[in-house]
């Protein structure tokens, strides 16, 4: 932990979290604590449990039992714009991007949900100009400004997900929650959302939930790890990957071989 990691206690966590589907307990008396600044990972095999921790965490399920805390305060029976708006964003939530649209376009209307007129179709297009400036610096910041103009269903899939990241940006979140940021990636472009995480973290706090565990390496401050639905074990990369139930976990499963776990000479 760097000088910057000042411990100001979690700046969202979760108690005993819980939600059962018909006597299926998907999720099973979780307790997460992620601190401000970090990139937190959230890994574990296939049916863990982490696409519906995110779920719970952002409102697209209602928890059968357990509490969430944003800075503190009780969020569990909030809704997902109300979240939004405390700054705790999923990049899905905000980053449907429209194949059809410029970059630069995607972008602004990301910005104009930011500012609550997403839905004044009758202005006129020139009514927007202003947006436009903010708009060209977040895709500088994602290093997309020389596809301002492209069509999106023309641009790379890697430089699709970075500019789901730029939509994300947009709304000016302080968490970001990011599912799966790099599935389906080449190498080089694993490499350069890597290299953009790293980037736009900065001042902000990460939760991801990724298989890629030579990405998780790269990045995260800290990793939890659920199995059945339970936290099995957590800590920075080197001690989660040497602890023998992590191991267990993954062995022989469907995401470790998919990741190359073992080619990459992770532990788990």
């Amino acid at each position: 932990m760097s000088a910057n990691d000042v411990l100001k206690g979690p700046v969202l966590e979760t108690r005993g979290l819980t939600k059962e589907f018909r006597g299926f307990t998907a999720v099973d008396d979780v307790n997460l604590q992620v601190q401000e600044g970090h990139i937190h990972a959230l890994i574990g095999p296939n049916g863990a449990g982490k696409t519906t921790v995110f779920n719970l965490l952002t409102k697209f399920l209602p928890p059968t039992r357990g509490e969430i805390l944003y800075r503190g305060q009780p969020i569990t029976s909030k809704k997902s714009n109300q979240i939004a708006q405390l700054g705790l964003v999923r990049s899905f939530q905000i980053s449907a991007v429209f194949a059809h649209m410029t970059a630069l376009e995607n972008v602004r209307v990301a910005l104009q949900r930011k500012l609550g007129t997403s839905f004044h179709f009758w202005k006129s297009e020139k009514s927007l100009d202003h947006l436009n400036e903010r708009a060209l610096e977040l895709l500088d910041e994602v290093g997309l400004r020389e596809y301002a103009d492209t069509l999106t269903v023309e641009m790379p899939y890697g430089r699709k997900r970075a500019l789901e990241l730029a939509t994300t940006l947009a709304l000016d979140p302080t968490m970001m929650l990011l599912d799966e940021p790099t599935q389906g990636m080449g190498a080089e472009d694993v490499d350069r959302i890597v290299a953009l995480i790293k980037r736009v973290s900065q001042g902000r706090t990460v939760l991801m939930v990724e298989h890629n565990l030579s990405v998780v390496s790269r990045l995260c401050d800290r990793i939890t790890v659920l199995a059945r639905g339970s936290v099995l074990a957590e800590g920075d990369y080197e001690a989660v990957s040497r602890n023998p139930l992590v191991r267990e976990a993954y062995m022989g499963s469907d995401a470790a071989q998919e990741d190359g776990t073992e080619k990459e000479g992770a532990a788990v």
